[in-house]
């Protein structure tokens, strides 16, 4: 398997810069209603050449679908992934990502909703199945790392939850930290690298996403993030690069729970 010495390029963008950190998996975080930082992650994926592309928004199946025909023709690939009924913020902002994967394979790595739901009455590691030791999954989280990541789940979610749902949903991100770890290792496997993953801050973040239990399955496999921010608002979690850009009018985002 071939290595990559870590080292950066700066890609120049109309209005601003990026650091693109090469390494045999490179995760490309995004807040993902910001087409800014699409753009910056289509212009990543051009600069690695990437071999590989792994996106959270996909299943597996879905993937498989992409053609070299189907990546020619924006509407057809949208209407061949059912892009629309994803939930996923709109597909053009997405297009440019897979327009710069020339020749790449594509993977998903999309938790589906059977295998969340069962997480409550099955358990993390048993749902994960195959691997979930050498993702360490069998272990439960160090208590602070558990209550500060509760902590965030109640407040990204307007502290409207109920406590005692809090655990389940810090185990499902875990899965799903997992599950693109698996994906990128067996792209790297696949392909030699680099292996680019698209995926949100919350999963590229290096001290307890993705990458971490990249680095806790296959320590030798040399791992590089990406966080993607607004202005005022950074994203946390030891990336090797953080960009900010212009934000994304959202409006309240607690006022669909005081609806409720």
């Amino acid at each position: 398997m071939r290595h990559w010495i870590i080292a950066a390029c700066v890609l120049a963008h109309p209005a601003f810069a990026l650091d693109v950190p090469r390494a045999d998996i490179v995760f490309l975080g995004e807040q993902h209603d910001n087409p800014e930082h699409h753009r910056l992650q289509a212009q990543a994926v051009d600069f690695l050449s990437a071999k590989a592309l792994v996106f959270e928004m996909l299943t597996a199946g879905q993937a498989a679908r992409i053609t070299p025909e189907l990546l020619a023709d924006e509407a057809a690939l949208e209407q061949a992934l059912g892009w629309n009924d994803s939930g996923w913020p709109d597909f053009s902002m997405y297009y440019p990502i897979f327009a710069a994967a020339k020749g790449a394979a594509f993977y998903g790595a999309a938790v589906p909703r059977e295998e969340t739901r069962g997480v409550s009455d099955q358990g993390l590691s048993v749902v994960f199945g195959d691997g979930a030791d050498r993702f360490g999954l069998v272990q439960p989280l160090p208590a602070d790392q558990q209550d500060t990541r509760e902590a965030m789940q109640m407040a990204a979610h307007c502290d409207k939850l109920p406590e005692q749902i809090l655990p389940l949903m810090v185990d499902i991100q875990r899965l799903r930290d997992a599950r693109l770890a698996e994906q990128a290792l067996q792209a790297l496997q696949d392909t030699g690298g680099p292996v680019a993953v698209i995926t949100g801050n919350g999963h590229a973040r290096k001290d307890w996403g993705a990458p971490y239990y990249v680095t806790f399955a296959a320590p030798d496999v040399s791992v590089a993030s990406i966080g993607l921010g607004e202005e005022g608002a950074s994203p946390d979690g030891g990336f090797d690069t953080v960009e900010s850009t212009k934000g994304v009018d959202r409006g309240d985002p607690c006022a669909a729970f005081d609806k409720s």
